[in-house]
């Protein structure tokens, strides 16, 4: 099997969610033997150059550029996408959609929004041959639901607004990608239900991440470890920002009061962590870190306290296979396969989880049955080689049936959605 992959960027090195999510599943392809031509940025402390081939993944990377924020006020795509967009890389799309006629590409995988404005020209250019490849879309969010809900969380009125025209943009977008999609996948529950709902042609799929990480075969929590709750996480995104300090408002001074440390590891940009430093003070902070796994065998527990964002959290699974005992604020992390009182701690809000931490602290009886619990419930799962396999299988079913490709499944052109007019 073959694939043309567009993604955001090269994604290594991991700094957040969305490249380990996207490196994993790259690497669990090409685990099949399923040959990949993956396009995306170049970036500058990336692994990767431009026409690098690493066994049977080719990276096709093209130089990033800034966009002037006035722009996005006149383009129908939102932020998320028109970064993609630079000079560099329409033209290395020019070349990708013109090889077309002469590559062997079973399917095309949209590997999140992120290259979502080549949908049009690679269409184009499918009509003029009479047929396409199988078209896949991985997605990490139902973006259609979740960009709303992010710009409702904005502290600023003015960018608020701003937020909620870009989120019509996003959600214009995604539901046309969706309508053109063979294969859709998800890494939650909800968001498959949510893509389901809206497409009556695509096969969509709850498709779990794969955990590259340690697996930590057994760990005892003794006296010895530190009186630590850790928070593992980019704060890059204002969003998680907005999530931590709503979390801290209650969890520092309990923190403090209880004598208990709490951690976040976590990269940031300075100013940022100076700011999150002078208003938690009972709070480490550590910035960005080359190597979690030694925070987290010094840590009693790891706590996942996301009121705004979607998908599977992938900080649950550093946590679980770190023999880390979890702590979760209710609904914050769906997919993962844990219960309240026998794999994790779950609390339905951030002073009543911040309190249940506290109390479970010094408690080692209970810390060590919930990492023991957690391990075994998700040892057998998550692997590399179980998620390449279930996405290989249906993009091949989806590329035997590769129909072709009927006028009117083009849909509208790139223009300006009405919404966002």
């Amino acid at each position: 099997m073959r694939c043309l992959w567009l993604t955001l960027a090269d994604p290594d090195p991991a700094t957040n969610g969305q490249f380990l999510y996207s490196g994993a599943l790259i690497r669990a392809m090409a685990s099949t033997g399923a040959k990949l031509d993956v396009v995306g940025l170049l970036r500058p402390t990336g692994h990767r150059r431009d026409g690098q081939i690493e066994g049977g993944v080719s990276w096709w990377l093209a130089a990033d550029a800034t966009h002037p924020g006035w722009a996005g006020l006149l383009s129908p795509l939102p932020y998320m996408v028109r970064r993609t967009r630079t000079p560099a890389m329409r033209r290395l799309m020019r070349d990708v959609i013109a090889r077309l006629v002469t590559t062997p590409w079973d399917a095309i995988v949209f590997d999140s929004l992120a290259l979502g404005w080549a949908l049009t020209p690679l269409l184009e250019r499918c009509a003029l041959l009479g047929q396409r490849p199988a078209l896949v879309y991985l997605a990490q969010n139902h973006e259609a639901s979740l960009a709303p809900r992010v710009a409702a969380a904005h502290p600023h009125w003015f960018k608020r607004q701003l937020h909620r025209l870009d989120a019509l943009k996003v959600g214009w977008l995604e539901r046309r990608l969706v309508h053109q999609c063979d294969v859709v996948t998800a890494d939650a529950p909800e968001d498959c239900a949510l893509f389901q709902a809206q497409s009556a042609t695509a096969r969509v799929e709850l498709l779990l991440p794969a955990y590259e990480g340690p697996r930590v075969m057994q760990r005892c929590i003794t006296p010895d470890v530190p009186r630590r709750a850790v928070i593992v996480g980019s704060l890059d995104w204002l969003p998680k920002r907005i999530n931590l300090e709503e979390f801290l408002a209650a969890a520092d001074p309990l923190f403090a009061a209880a004598g208990a440390e709490l951690l976040v590891v976590g990269s940031a940009e300075e100013t940022v962590l100076a700011q999150l430093r002078a208003r938690w003070p009972a709070t480490r902070f550590t910035g960005l870190v080359s190597d979690v796994s030694a925070y987290l065998k010094d840590a009693r527990i790891g706590i996942v306290a996301e009121r705004v964002g979607g998908g599977f959290k992938l900080k649950v699974l550093d946590y679980v296979f770190n023999r880390v005992p979890v702590a979760i604020l209710a609904g914050t992390a769906p997919g993962a396969p844990l219960c309240d009182g026998e794999s994790a701690i779950i609390q339905s809000t951030g002073e009543g989880l911040a309190r249940a931490v506290l109390q479970a602290m010094d408690d080692l009886p209970l810390l060590n049955r919930l990492q023991d619990t957690a391990f075994a419930t998700c040892r057998d799962q998550f692997t590399v080689e179980d998620c390449g396999r279930q996405l290989a299988a249906w993009i091949a079913a989806a590329a035997q049936r590769r129909p072709a490709l009927a006028a009117s499944r083009l849909g509208p052109t790139i223009a300006a959605p009405p919404s966002a007019a």
